[in-house]
């Protein structure tokens, strides 16, 4: 089992912030006319009505600040696969919906519970310690966010469950985070 440290995730790098507010919802994320495509286009969409800009714009590796209750609405796994697509790194929100977080970590999008999110201003470069349950900003200060268990972090550094099944399925005798399956 690995020990966790005080400092922030050695594979962390900076990670710019856009910023959107409370009660995104999976339509805004992957809007419902645009189903019936393939995720490529899902993607350009994404973020359209709040944020124009988004898709076009956002880079890999940044990361999604927003308010509360975050991917509300259906339970249509494209609302996170977007922004996998796009290459998010993580979206950091005081809450989030139930079948958002359970959908983001399957398909490899880290989410970060954080009450203070409304702290971070849009572009703030952003430092991710997901196992210590805090974000580092710029000026060094931190935000408390909730620690992510081993397990899904291991679903998001493998690209997302499948992924992390089909490693497992290679390597059977593996462990992760010192606990072996059946």
């Amino acid at each position: 089992m690995t020990t966790p440290t005080t400092t922030v995730d050695p594979r962390s790098t900076s990670h710019r912030a856009w910023v959107v507010g409370a009660d995104i919802d999976t339509d805004a994320l992957a809007p419902g006319a645009y189903m019936k495509f393939g995720i490529d286009e899902i993607a350009r969409h994404c973020l359209h009505r709040v944020r124009p800009e988004f898709a076009a714009s956002v880079q890999a590796g940044d990361v999604l600040v927003a308010g509360p209750n975050f991917g509300i609405g259906s339970s249509r796994e494209q609302a996170a696969a977007a922004l996998v697509y796009l290459g998010v790194r993580a979206v950091i929100a005081p809450s989030f919906n139930g079948l958002y977080f359970r959908n983001a970590f399957n398909v490899g999008l880290l989410l970060l519970t954080c009450a203070d999110a409304h702290r971070v201003a849009e572009g703030e470069a952003l430092r991710l310690s997901p196992r210590e349950g805090f974000v580092e900003r710029a000026n060094g200060s931190r935000l408390a966010c909730e620690t992510v268990p081993g397990f899904l972090l291991d679903m998001v550094d493998a690209g997302g469950l499948l992924n992390l099944l089909k490693q497992r399925r290679m390597a059977p005798h593996a462990t992760s985070n010192g606990v072996s399956s059946c």
